[in-house]
């Protein structure tokens, strides 16, 4: 039987990305782009496309069977700012949406499930340099919260069912196709837009603020990795930590100075202040280099010269 992926938050910062780096392997009619209330753009019209609303599962399960679906990559998630000003809506999409697709994969006996989390399963407890695989998961976001259940969730899933989940512990993820949608690292995503626009930029944290973070390209290929490594290999499955990166506010300042002189930023911190305050600065994430293989392919300057190659050219051509 042929390969068929679902791919729910297609529009969003990751999925757009994934989703058009999935259709390149598989083929643009074995990859369907899950979306709710935003349209698929442009470059994700080249492949089928489907409304999913991931708390319901009768909608859900539609598509799977429509299409009859082997893979779900799970991308739908209320981020951790957004998460704070809507709980209830955090909890809805994040534990009944996360539930129903489970379910479904189990019912319809999938080959593989895709779930994502976070840097926002740790807390203040949690020791903030080089955050160890298995550590203290207290977090003080709804996000963080639903983030920590979804990891036991899927792993329950693994143990009782046989159900093949996976998923890692995404840092900050910066992109230059999408922008973000809510989350306590935007910034580092921000300031490069508003940097090629006006170049100027208000941050949101302090200018010391370390946080892990990565590259997209590295983010899309270590999710791919994951998903195509063999199963005798690992011996985790829902919550590898990940990282390329950690740099503060002012460091990445710094650094887009060195391609944009003139630029200004300045430091205005808000209520994700806090959050970024409870997460780790540095990450250890040697499981997943050898159960695996994980390696990036971008630090911080590499990073920094290809965003704002990409933007700067998306600028002179009126699309930014």
């Amino acid at each position: 039987m042929s390969e068929m992926i679902l791919v729910t938050g297609a529009v969003g910062q990751i999925g757009s990305e994934l989703t058009v780096e999935l259709r390149k392997r598989y083929g643009n009619d074995s990859v369907v782009a899950g979306f709710h209330r935003k349209k698929p753009g442009a470059t994700l019209q080249n492949g089928p496309s489907e409304l999913v609303d991931v708390t319901k599962k009768e909608s859900v399960e539609n598509v799977v069977k429509k299409y009859d679906i082997t893979t779900i990559y799970h991308m739908v998630a209320i981020l951790s700012a957004v998460g704070e000003e809507k709980p209830n809506l955090a909890w809805n999409v994040n534990m009944n949406g996360l539930y129903n697709i489970l379910e479904i994969a189990k019912e319809h006996n999938m080959r593989r499930v895709f779930c994502p989390s976070s840097i926002a399963v740790f807390g203040p407890e949690t020791p903030q340099k080089s955050t160890p695989q298995e550590t203290i998961l207290r977090p003080r976001t709804m996000y963080g919260v639903t983030k920590v259940a979804g990891e036991l969730l899927c792993d329950y899933y693994f143990r009782r069912f046989g159900l093949d989940v996976r998923g890692l512990r995404y840092p900050g993820i910066i992109s230059s196709e999408t922008l973000p949608g809510g989350g306590t690292t935007d910034y580092a995503v921000e300031i490069f837009y508003e940097a090629v626009k006006n170049k100027r930029y208000t941050c949101f944290v302090k200018k010391d603020t370390i946080l892990p973070m990565m590259y997209m390209p590295d983010c899309i290929k270590a999710t791919m990795d994951l998903m195509n490594a063999p199963l005798s290999s690992l011996k985790h499955h829902s919550d590898f930590n990940i990282t390329a990166m950690s740099f503060s506010a002012g460091e990445l300042a710094e650094e887009i100075r060195k391609h944009i002189p003139n630029f200004v930023c300045e430091y205005t911190p808000d209520f994700r202040q806090n959050i970024a305050d409870s997460w780790p600065r540095t990450i250890d994430d040697s499981c997943a280099r050898e159960e695996w293989g994980w390696k990036p392919n971008y630090d911080l300057p590499s990073m920094t010269k290809n965003m704002l190659e990409k933007l700067e050219k998306r600028y002179e051509e009126g699309k930014l």
